[in-house]
């Protein structure tokens, strides 16, 4: 599963040929997030409260980016 990004100790990885609905994953720590790319929800998992804010807002701003990625995965 490649890393598409990393930013404050937060890993944002999508694994290839993934289930539906689109999603990515988020690491920080020992926390681990699964969260939909259409909802920005996280569907799996947990993380820190501040670790949770900085994904989503992450997230919200490289969103047609996640969708052209789950694409090409």
């Amino acid at each position: 599963m490649p890393t598409i990004s990393e930013f404050f100790g937060i890993l944002i990885r999508m694994y290839y040929d993934d289930h539906n609905p689109p999603h990515f994953h988020a690491y920080y720590g020992e926390h681990e997030a699964i969260i939909l790319i259409e909802t920005l929800e996280i569907v799996e998992g947990k993380l820190p409260k501040r670790a949770k804010a900085m994904v989503i807002e992450w997230a919200f701003e490289h969103r047609q980016d996640l969708i052209a990625d789950w694409r090409l995965a």
